[in-house]
């Protein structure tokens, strides 16, 4: 452990690493933080943003006039997804060919500040990040919290040949863990994707009266559309084709699409809205969720028992594809091949929203409370192997972490 908390005996510091490329990792880095703090783990808690290390000048910015993720975000609203499986595996290989260079940051970041734990919340810079660590600071337990259902291989989450802890969100993501050599003492299971606690407290809007409240139809099936925090164009077809369905379109920062929603000519009622932190809440006024395959919004919806409505086809992107898999395994609704099949598609689901509600039920996800156990029992076998073998912790504290 490092030597400030060894030396003291003080408060444990765990670091979590995000960045802002389509806005989930930094929401999974908030949420984890959350629950960490609701579990009452004796924690100091440290959000380290990896663009901020390994570009302390914003040399990117001063010389694009963008953050690099402003560059993605961009891209996702206007809907410029198709090959992007190619240009990730373009990505990966400059990963990989400047690895000695991202050590180099890495290390003076982790000997300058000495957390106890790390759990990274991105993919691509698992191995990076890792060997930095372990380079530096042997023996901190690194942990690699997947928020995605399943790894898109190689390279992308699970790294081979690694001491990486690895928390899996679905039976998938497990036996990709097993299947590239991590033994079952570095492979933890959890029961879905980390969502804020929001979405976990039972619901307590009156849906007639709050919707009446919004000028909208009290006892209409009504459907939410969202496609992250950047909105996305699609939304614009889909609106186009469903004139005659009751539509709640969340937009997220893209306020020119949320301008050209409202002057879109409709026969039923719609609200649209800007960026809202309130989703849980709007949710509970939904019927059904139309949007992408994307790991956060699509658990969120199931959670709140929203059946779903998404596409798979070359503009998904490629590690949300396995998603629309996972739509159909467990019956929770339907996956269309393009955005052209929306309307039938709304139609089956709503005719039938009794089924698909009940396989949303039937969906446990536990993960919030999960993971603070997960990571406390990571952290008791890190701590017990620092004190040597007169010291280890018996089997059953263990367990308790």
């Amino acid at each position: 452990m490092s030597a400030a908390v060894t030396a003291a005996g003080g408060t444990r510091i765990v670091d979590l690493v995000y960045f802002d490329a389509g806005g989930g990792h930094r929401a999974s880095a908030l949420a984890l933080e959350a629950a960490i703090r609701r579990a009452g783990l004796p924690w100091t808690v440290r959000r380290v943003n990896l663009r901020s290390v390994l570009d302390p000048k914003d040399s990117f910015r001063r010389f694009t006039g963008m953050d690099p993720e402003d560059v993605y975000n961009k891209r996702l609203a206007r809907g410029w997804t198709l090959g992007l499986a190619q240009e990730l595996k373009l990505l990966q290989g400059m990963i990989r060919w400047g690895h000695a260079k991202l050590l180099r940051p890495l290390q003076q970041h982790w000997l300058a500040t000495e957390p106890d734990m790390v759990v990274s919340l991105i993919p691509n810079f698992n191995r990076a990040l890792c060997e930095s660590l372990a380079s530096t600071l042997p023996g901190v337990p690194y942990v690699t919290v997947l928020t995605d259902l399943a790894d898109h291989p190689p390279n992308f989450w699970i790294e081979r040949g690694m001491d990486q802890h690895l928390v899996c969100g679905s039976p998938r993501a497990v036996a990709q863990a097993r299947a590239a050599g991590h033994a079952d003492d570095r492979i933890h299971a959890s029961s879905g994707m980390l969502m804020r606690a929001e979405f976990h407290e039972p619901g307590t809007v009156d849906r007639r009266a709050e919707r009446a409240l919004l000028g909208m139809d009290p006892e209409r099936p009504t459907g939410l559309v969202l496609f992250g925090g950047q909105g996305s164009k699609a939304m614009l077809g889909i609106a186009k084709r469903l004139p005659d369905t009751q539509l709640i379109l969340a937009c997220g920062h893209n306020a020119a699409l949320a301008q050209s929603l409202r002057e879109l000519p409709a026969r039923a009622p719609r609200l649209v809205l800007g960026f809202t932190p309130d989703i849980a809440r709007h949710m509970q006024l939904a019927d059904f969720f139309i949007g992408k395959p994307g790991p956060g919004c699509l658990s969120e919806a199931v959670q709140m028992q929203l059946p779903v409505i998404v596409v798979r086809n070359r503009w998904t992107l490629p590690q949300e594809r396995y998603n629309a898999q996972w739509v159909r395994e467990r019956g929770v609704g339907l996956v269309c091949g393009s955005y052209a099949g929306v309307a039938p598609a709304v139609a089956e689901l709503v005719s039938n929203l009794d089924r698909y509600q009940a396989a949303t039920r039937r969906v446990e996800n536990r993960a919030l409370y999960e993971l603070p156990e997960i990571l406390g029992r990571i952290m008791a076998r890190a701590e017990a192997v620092s004190r040597g073998p007169s010291m280890q912790l018996a089997p059953e504290d263990l367990a308790r972490g």
